[in-house]
Parts: structure tokens; C-alpha cells; sequence
């Protein structure tokens, strides 16, 4: 893991928007599996710090959206994923005063059966709240690499790992 010149891009209360369900129709289930998955991973994370979720972007810090990330990353490789994690640093005025957050786009693809969707949601909510490290023990959600059964909920090593985040300093929450 890597703190930013700031410190860790952590906040001790995270708001989060989820894309809400389009309209009805066949596709309709599709989407709800996604919300179901995604839904189970914030469960998992909420145990360990404060998530609210909020229903206008504008509020949110983590923001997690129905799409297939791009094939290519930030240095232009090809990489194959249902999911990608996007960090920006940012000033941001709330409630009348200026201060630094962290806000993540998390992008998750539709196109999953419901226990890796779960897993990869679990994994990349790890990254937006401050984990952007990887374990390199396939029973971790955090894990480089994923085992052969999809990691539907915290390890021991994921709480501890993000006990120990959130102990670190940060400038993230505070004045500029």
C-alpha cells in the first residue's frame, strides 16, 4: 500500500452512491442481481467503518456504477477485469468549508454470476476506502489474484489490514 502526499486517501465516514435500477423488463433482473452484489459487499465493509449511503452523486465520495471498465488502464496496457476502481484527490466545499476528500469511481460489470460480481465488488470497495494494496493470499478479498472460489466476505487479514488504514494520519476530511 501507498499513502498519497497527503497521507492515506481515507475518510472516517464514507458517502456512497450507488446507480440505481434502470427501468423494468427482461433486463430488469439482471440489474437486480448487480444491486444484490453489491449491496452484500457494502454489508461487509459497513461492518468495519461508516458507509452512508446517498441518493444525489454530487454528495458521494465513492461512487459505484453498472459499467464495464475500460481494457486498457492508466498506462494504456491491456487488462482483462470486471472491475476497476478509479481514485481522483479533490477540494471540495461541504456545508460551507473547503476541504480535501478522496473520491473513487467504482466500475462493475453487469455481466456476472452473483457470488463473483459479490467478490469483485468486495474487493474494489476495498480499494475506495483506502486499501490500495494487494494480499497475496487468494482467501483474502483483497487478493491479487483470485482464487477459484470467489471471496464472498471479509478475512481476518482484510479487517486487520483496514484496522490499521484507518489508525494511519490523514489530511483527507480536513481543511486544505
Amino acid at each position: 500500500m501507498e499513502a498519497t502526499p497527503l497521507g492515506w486517501p481515507r475518510l472516517d465516514r464514507w458517502c456512497v452512491w450507488v446507480q440505481p435500477l434502470g427501468e423494468e423488463g427482461p433486463g430488469s433482473r439482471f440489474e437486480q442481481r448487480w444491486q444484490q452484489g453489491v449491496n452484500a459487499a457494502l454489508t461487509s465493509w459497513a461492518s468495519e467503518l461508516t458507509l452512508v449511503r446517498v441518493s444525489d452523486p454530487s454528495r458521494a465520495q465513492i461512487l459505484i456504477q453498472r459499467r464495464r471498465p475500460p481494457l486498457l488502464d492508466a498506462q494504456g496496457r491491456r487488462r482483462a477485469s470486471h472491475g476497476r476502481a478509479l481514485l481522483e484527490l479533490l477540494e471540495v466545499q461541504r456545508q460551507g468549508t473547503w476541504r480535501l476528500e478522496p473520491r473513487v469511481e467504482v466500475l462493475l460489470s453487469p455481466d456476472q454470476r452473483l457470488d463473483a460480481l459479490q467478490a469483485t465488488a468486495l474487493h474494489e470497495l476495498g480499494h475506495a476506502i483506502g486499501l490500495w494494496g494487494h494480499s497475496d493470499e487468494p482467501t483474502d478479498a483483497m487478493a491479487a489474484v483470485p482464487g477459484a472460489k470467489p471471496v464472498l466476505s471479509l478475512s481476518a487479514r482484510d479487517r486487520a489490514t483496514v484496522r490499521w488504514l484507518y489508525r494511519q494520519p490523514s489530511r483527507f476530511g480536513l481543511p486544505p
